[in-house]
């Protein structure tokens, strides 16, 4: 799976950027309790997934700053 541009996620409402951040963390959490079990064949995958995490907070904090 490829990061998330961006510019994608600016688009995004708040609301759908807390959803997104929500589904993001469970997915993380259930590969990296895949690759605990050695199932995961894509590691590289939970550092896009870390990644991606930070960059929806990062627009989260920008916007509750610009109020």
């Amino acid at each position: 799976m490829k990061p998330r541009k961006t510019s994608d996620l600016i688009e995004l409402t708040e609301e759908e950027l807390r959803r997104t951040l929500d589904e993001t963390k469970e997915t993380l959490a259930k590969q990296r309790f895949q690759n605990a079990l050695s199932q995961l064949h894509d590691t590289a995958y939970l550092n896009i997934l870390r990644k991606d995490i930070a960059r929806i907070q990062t627009i989260i904090n920008e916007r509750q700053r610009a109020k």
